[in-house]
């Protein structure tokens, strides 16, 4: 039988998950850590080894295209934010010039920037992709982007519908090439 999982409404946890991620921020034993720190729906923090070079490799080439295509934002790269379930962090996002002004001197998004990017690892699981893209939609954004692997796009819209193409920066390319 199948177990539903029912989350806090995202608004009623950004509390909880600002204080948190302000702990860890000053947290000698969680600074050492290299890797990716999030948080649960708990605040315990759920650790992940650092990535292979590829996924590193992805993330630049993605965050340098949409610094490229959409110049009038930001782009942020292991991008913190809160959702329903805890802070999570997105391989690259982009914000609008107003989404970071109202991030403001906050340690996380208290709302998901526009676009948040997810890089594909070896150990990724769809319904773990499928869990991440909920949650952002849920803290507000308005498109999530999958890389797979080899380079392969995969953009979602607000009702989480798959995409042609991204409408936000609708000149990102279908495939992300890594150069030599």
């Amino acid at each position: 039988m199948p177990v539903t999982l029912e989350l806090p409404p995202q608004k009623s946890q950004a509390e909880f998950n600002l204080r948190r991620w302000a702990e860890l921020l000053v947290d000698p034993l969680a600074s050492k850590f290299e890797g990716r720190v999030e948080t649960d729906r708990f605040g315990h923090m759920v650790m992940s080894p650092p990535p292979a070079p590829s996924h590193g490799s992805y993330q630049a080439e993605i965050a340098y295209l949409l610094r490229q295509l959409l110049p009038q934002g930001r782009v942020i790269t292991e991008c913190a934010i809160s959702t329903a379930d805890g802070v999570k962090a997105a391989d690259v996002a982009w914000a609008s010039l107003p989404q970071m002004k109202a991030l403001g001197s906050n340690p996380c998004f208290l709302t998901a920037p526009e676009i948040c990017v997810e890089v594909q690892s070896p150990s990724n699981t769809e319904a773990e992709f499928s869990m991440k893209r909920s949650l952002y939609f849920d803290a507000g954004a308005r498109e999530v982007w999958v890389c797979s692997d080899n380079g392969d796009m995969s953009f979602f819209g607000h009702s989480e519908s798959r995409l042609p193409h991204s409408v936000v920066c609708s000149g990102f390319p279908k495939k992300v090439k890594l150069g030599a």
